[in-house]
């Protein structure tokens, strides 16, 4: 497991039994009880996703139902769940996390030259030009 995760605690998190997962085509490792979002931060992995518009990177923020930012697609032997938050969303064996926004990955979106642009185009720029 990697270094960012804690050695202990969690008392949801079964340590003794491992999983893997695929996020992005990358191999993730995470313990039963741990969220999409959980094993994700223990693996590293910052970016999860881009913004719609500008192809911002975009990370895990909170710890729950109010994640704005890590929207995942997740394909399993169940379904396509589009979408999903990866905060309340469980790990599980085999299933398949795709970022949203970005293409190949979040790491290497195409779209990502756009953050040159950043210093240019600031947060809530169309609204404040139209007011």
């Amino acid at each position: 497991m990697s270094a960012s995760r804690l050695p202990n605690g969690g008392s949801d998190i079964d340590r003794a039994r491992r999983l893997t997962f695929t996020f992005d085509g990358r191999r993730i490792e995470g313990f039963a009880g741990d969220t999409i979002a959980s094993a994700l931060l223990a693996s590293g992995q910052a970016v999860v996703g881009r913004s719609f518009k500008y192809h911002r990177p975009r990370g895990i923020w909170g710890s729950g139902v109010e994640e704005p930012n890590a929207l995942v697609d997740v394909e399993s032997a169940d379904g396509r769940m589009p979408n999903a938050r990866a905060t309340t969303v469980p790990a599980s064996d085999s299933i398949v996390v795709r970022s949203v926004n970005a293409s190949p990955t979040a790491l290497a979106d195409r779209n990502a030259v756009l953050d040159r642009f950043a210093r240019f185009l600031p947060a809530a720029f169309y609204y404040k030009t139209f007011m």
